[in-house]
């Protein structure tokens, strides 16, 4: 067993990792959700002595009910409570559930689906333990593994990363190998001349071609000459990213920003109508246009004639082929469904209810939090609403339906408008279970969901507006917190109730495209730099400006600035694959790899294979090839020095 180190330093931490292979020695906790982590350990009485550790830790959070501030503890993470008869803790309870790698350990990784999916292996192609990203992908933590460790990408397989050792007999051999070409010599090395044409092109180009006619001409000489050094590799090309524009003579080059394309302008429409919502309706009462209809609601929203109607197919109550009669059994089927789930919590005696802690504490929150919701609208107001009863029945019948998830603060500020709209029990509840589906991560408990959208949102205005960006990120507030509430009920307390109802129904629809509302965040950001970045604001008093803006947000304007913004970064000419994958645009490097996605679609290499099915799939499949050390041996021998 390993002693706990005296110091030890952060380097890297991702949330929402299901661990899906691992030791014996962890069987009990596979298919659950951690957090990974590197740091750097140092021993006690060791100072020279670090190593890097790899290591999950099992999250073992729940909802804390005693969280009364509403606005930003909303998702708050704290030890589960195991209770025993005797109020202690069991002893399996308070030890931590990690499991810790040694990096030393590490030969080999592969990454696949869609980088969501994560397997290391040992020299002898054993796999150590296997991760599937829940949120987001690996690419973060393979960015931080090619910094820390030589790795090189296998010629058999574009999914497998070969982890090189520096002190391997075939490392040094091509090491001599290269020093043999004499890349530096006492004045000038590789790196000098690049810069000195960076910072003078004139001169440097003529140098340069000269040093390649020598280099040609002259067969090598005389003594054994070191190859470049990391350290001075490092110092070049650190040098050259200095971002300061260099001038010889009358040349120069300078280092700009990328231009966008002009921003057009998407004027919104009218709201769809009545009459165009039946046109669209066939003899059997099914939607012949499904397109042109979300079209024409995300160009306008809905005619609040149709709008109760129109909601139950936009939040997947009524599925957008279903007939007339289809509609009227699956009433029927979801209102017995409804209420055999709402009898369920309905019966708990209070007797049960002290010996379940975990449904005690959901039912105090609803009971807190319907008591504080929308009390302003005359629907909710007043003592023994009976509007405020339903609204809290809808969300305990919500915590029997998943009570994975159960209730976390937030939701009732997402049903309160469907409840106001639908005016029913039944079909509310199944229209707030739709809305759930779409955004139930922003309730995780350990928050997985919320931060990678803010992390998006990050990336999304620094490509949109750079300069306030690096503003945000030079006055700590790089992190994005400040939009928390905005992301978390989708700017339900920014927005009056006739403005939200029309945001969602637009948002419902999908279109333009993936995260929408992050780009309409984008847009408000944009909208309100200067006021942003006046008096030299910090975190406090950025919050404070973004917290004052609610009820004065121009709905129409920000949503036609979104949809410019879509357009102005479809259209950019340096588009990222980081941009890309969060809008759902075709990624740059995938484009002509559809059928390696299927292949890793079909069968993940980390779920347990389904014995009662017979496999008709080759052994010699891509799942089924393991790395031999004949291979990394032969990858080391090439690649290594190229790192």
């Amino acid at each position: 067993m390993e002693t706990e180190p005296d110091e030890y330093h952060d380097c890297f931490m991702q949330d929402g990792v299901l661990l899906k292979q691992a030791p014996s020695s962890h069987m009990t906790a596979l298919n659950t959700i951690g957090t990974l982590y590197i740091y750097e350990v140092t021993r006690s009485g060791e100072s020279c002595n670090k190593k890097l550790l790899l290591e999950w830790k099992q999250n073992d959070i729940t909802v804390d009910s005693d969280v009364q501030y509403q606005e930003w503890a909303v998702v708050n993470t704290v030890q589960k409570r195991i209770r025993t008869l005797s109020e202690n803790m069991p002893e399996h309870h308070n030890r931590s559930k990690s499991l810790k790698i040694n990096f030393d350990e590490i030969k080999s990784f592969k990454v696949c689906n869609k980088n969501r999916q994560l397997t290391f292996y040992d020299g002898t192609s054993e796999r150590i333990c296997g991760f599937l990203f829940q949120h987001g992908n690996c690419e973060h933590l393979v960015g931080m593994l090619k910094t820390i460790l030589k790795v090189g990408v296998s010629r058999r397989d574009k999914q497998i990363y070969v982890v090189y050792d520096s002190n391997s007999p075939e490392f040094q051999e091509l090491n001599r190998s290269f020093a043999a070409l004499n890349l530096k010599n006492e004045d000038n090395s590789f790196w000098h001349m690049f810069k000195h044409f960076k910072e003078n092109p004139y001169e440097g180009s003529l140098g340069a071609f000269a040093k390649v006619t020598n280099f040609v001409y002259r067969s090598v000489e005389g003594s054994d000459p070191d190859i470049l050094s990391r350290d001075e590799l490092y110092s070049s090309i650190t040098e050259l990213d200095d971002g300061v524009p260099h001038s010889g003579g009358e040349y120069e080059v300078i280092n700009a920003l990328p231009q966008l394309p002009r921003r057009k302008e998407f004027p919104r429409c009218n709201p769809l109508t009545e009459e165009q919502w039946r046109s669209q309706f066939n003899s059997l009462g099914q939607l012949e246009d499904v397109d042109s209809i979300k079209n024409l609601i995300f160009r306008g929203g809905v005619s609040p004639t149709i709008r109760k109607e129109v909601w139950k197919f936009l939040l997947d109550y009524f599925p957008w082929d279903s007939t007339d009669l289809d509609r009227q059994q699956l009433i029927n089927k979801k209102n017995e469904e409804y209420y055999v789930m709402k009898l369920q919590w309905k019966s708990i005696s209070q007797k049960q209810e002290d010996n379940f802690s975990d449904y005690a504490q959901r039912k105090c929150q609803v009971i807190k939090d319907v008591n504080r919701t929308d009390r302003t609208l005359e629907f909710y107001a007043g003592d023994n609403n009976i509007n405020i009863q339903t609204l809290g029945d809808i969300l305990m019948t919500y915590v029997m339906y998943n009570f994975d998830l159960g209730y976390v603060q937030g939701m009732s500020d997402l049903l309160s408008p469907i409840l106001w709209l639908m005016q029913d029990e039944n079909d509310s509840f199944w229209c707030f279970v739709g809305f759930m589906e779409k955004v139930m991560s922003n309730f995780d408990i350990d928050q997985a969901g919320m931060k990678e959208q803010l992390t998006q949102l990050r990336v999304l205005l620094s490509f949109i507006d750079p300069v306030l960006a690096n503003y945000l990120e030079k006055h700590d507030c790089g992190n994005m917190f400040f939009c928390f509430r905005w992301l978390l009920v989708w700017f339900k307390r920014e927005l009056n109730q006739d403005d939200i109802l029309r945001f969602w129904e637009v948002l419902w629809t999908g279109y333009p495209c993936h995260n929408f509302h992050l780009l309409v965040s984008v847009a408000i950001l944009e909208h309100e730099s200067e006021a942003l970045m006046e008096n030299d604001n910090g975190f406090t008093e950025i919050l404070k400006y973004i917290n004052e803006l609610s009820g004065k947000l121009n709905m129409e304007l920000m949503l036609n600035k979104a949809e410019g913004i879509y357009n102005q970064i479809k259209e950019a000419d340096h588009l990222t694959d980081s941009v890309r994958s969060i809008l759902g645009l075709p990624l740059i490097g995938t484009k002509n790899r559809g059928s390696e996605e299927q292949s890793s679609q079909q069968e993940s290499p980390f779920e347990s294979p389904d014995l009662s099915t017979p496999r008709t799939e080759p052994c010699c499949s891509v799942d089924n090839v393991r790395i031999s050390p004949d291979e990394i041996a032969f990858e080391k021998s090439i690649s290594s020095s190229f790192l």
